[in-house]
């Protein structure tokens, strides 16, 4: 069970990185078009490549096991203002879905800040 156990913190990280790179490869296909969707929540639309490089790194630093705590404290915090400025619709049943989504993600970001990458990282677990 032990030797389980090693692998789960790397699985946790792989999971959580999917939906970031994932969804920031797919704002290159149309940065304009996610430009106009920060504009929408309140936000200025140059913020589209940051954020699009933040999701991708984010990601990239999951996977590696890099830097882990802090991305994950961001990414936490990322999750949290997205699901505040663009999912807080609650008359719509899928807005409510992505918010709650969000809320996991932040939940799943904290523990692995709280309790590190784990030793299939490249930094190592501390306590």
């Amino acid at each position: 069970m032990d030797k389980l156990i090693a692998y789960i913190p790397l699985v946790a990280r792989l999971l959580l990185s999917a939906l970031f790179i994932l969804g920031g490869i797919g704002k290159l296909s149309d940065v304009s078009g996610f430009a106009g969707y920060l504009a929408m929540g309140g936000l200025p639309a140059f913020l589209a490549w940051p954020a699009i490089l933040f999701e991708i790194s984010v990601g990239v630093s999951m996977i590696l096991g890099y830097q882990t705590r802090i991305m994950a404290l961001l990414a936490a915090g990322f999750c949290l203002v997205t699901a505040a400025l663009y999912h807080s619709n609650f008359a719509d049943q899928t807005m409510m879905i992505m918010f709650l989504k969000n809320l996991g993600l932040a939940g799943g970001f904290l523990m692995v800040f709280a309790h590190g990458p784990g030793t299939l990282a490249l930094d190592k677990a501390r306590a």
